[in-house]
């Protein structure tokens, strides 16, 4: 018999007789209507924005100088995409912030769920580090750039320790947590069939925990981007951060905006690279219910 995602109450809205494929033919046409609701007002909300952003630029309701104008932002980026930057290719320093980014996220991420499973399934160390953990994690992460750089000069290290820490900690606090919130009772049946600690690990708990650790991991990746643009805004040579820092001491607020939406189109894109593999690595999950009210 086929599912359908109607909540329980909703069998009601159907006459008697009514198949279980006309059920789901139409639960499947409420969720397309939904979802062209929401495209629709996602682009009419953009829509408006940056109409009324426009329009109180041009007739002088903000000042064009400090707030600059969507025209202006996107003059400023075919200018960079086209002729360069001050510092070089557009592209070269997107380059630079990216490798910093990425090299800053994959380790932190992959260290973070290692220790973060590890120290959840080991009470006993957890209870020995977690003093220690709580203690680095209070410091402002921004507040260590500074710190990095003097360390470990203005090139690339210093940039991707700052987006390590940045990942680290969220990874890590997921990851522990969704190991500690594994069905205890799961975890027994394995214990009871035999299964090693390893074996519950791997088998039961780690899949328990990939919720946790995929919600943290959508985040992260703007948390590296973070820590790398912080790192240069600091001090560097090249990349986006030293881009806005530069039109920051020209009062270029232009260019200031257009570094801005070059971040935030790349870690988009990112975002749905992410979503792409959580939902290929998690085809076991049910399907959520649906709201279609």
């Amino acid at each position: 018999m086929a599912h359908t995602t109607f909540e329980a109450g909703s069998a009601s809205l159907f006459r008697p007789g009514t198949s279980d494929a006309e059920i789901e033919a139409s639960a499947l046409k409420a969720i397309r209507r939904r979802n062209t609701l929401v495209r629709f007002w996602q682009i009419a909300i953009l829509v408006f924005v940056i109409g009324m952003w426009e329009l109180s630029s041009n007739m002088q309701w903000i000042d064009p100088f400090f707030y600059s104008s969507p025209s202006g932002v996107l003059q400023r980026l075919y200018e960079w995409a086209t002729e360069g930057t001050t510092e070089g290719s557009l592209w070269y320093n997107l380059w630079v912030t990216m490798e910093e980014a990425l090299i800053g996220f994959f380790a932190g991420s992959i260290t973070g769920v290692f220790v973060g499973i590890g120290l959840g399934r080991n009470r006993f160390l957890s209870d020995i580090f977690s003093v220690y953990i709580k203690a680095i994690n209070s410091i402002p992460r921004v507040v260590l750039a500074p710190i990095f750089i003097m360390i470990m000069g203005l090139g690339l290290p210093s940039k991707v320790a700052l987006a390590f820490i940045m990942v680290f900690f969220v990874v890590f606090a997921n990851a522990f947590q969704g190991v500690r919130e594994a069905d205890r009772n799961m975890i027994a049946n394995a214990r009871i069939l035999g299964a090693s600690d390893w074996q519950v690990t791997r088998t039961v708990v780690i899949p328990s925990a990939m919720s946790w650790i995929f919600a943290s991991l959508h985040v992260s990746f703007g948390f590296a981007i973070i820590g790398a643009i912080v790192g240069e805004f600091v001090g560097a040579r090249f990349g986006i951060g030293q881009l806005i820092s530069i039109a920051k001491g020209t009062f270029d607020a232009a260019g200031m905006f257009a570094a801005i939406l070059l971040v935030m189109v790349v870690t988009l894109f990112a975002e749905f690279i992410m979503t792409l593999v959580e939902n290929r690595l998690a085809k076991w999950r049910p399907q959520q219910h649906l709201d279609t009210q």
